[in-house]
């Protein structure tokens, strides 16, 4: 499976964080996504980027928050994160990004 352009579009960035590095440790990897894209598109994508086999894709959507700045309100934007389990034996550095 070849990479598109769309699999660009929908893997932001990968999250590095104590919480995600605690995940790595069981064969997950945790990646910021495009807050339109579903679990099966997810899965596409890291398959196709980085040749490897998915078993499971969890997200999460974080709601921005309310943020006060010189006396303005503004709105942090809202975040979807996804928690890629991959299979036996196969693994991603995300420290290379993408």
């Amino acid at each position: 499976m070849s990479a598109k352009a769309e699999h660009y579009d929908v893997i932001r960035k990968p999250i590095i964080t104590e919480k995600s590095t605690m995940a790595s440790e069981n064969g997950a990897v945790v990646f910021e996504v495009a807050i339109d894209s579903n679990k099966p598109q997810i899965k596409e994508a890291v398959e196709a980027l980085f040749g490897v086999k998915v078993k499971a894709v969890n997200t999460t959507v974080t709601k921005g928050k309310v943020k006060r700045f010189r006396g303005t309100l503004g709105k942090r934007r809202d975040v979807k994160k996804a928690y890629v389990t991959l299979e036996e034996g196969n693994t991603i550095d995300v420290t290379t990004g993408l």
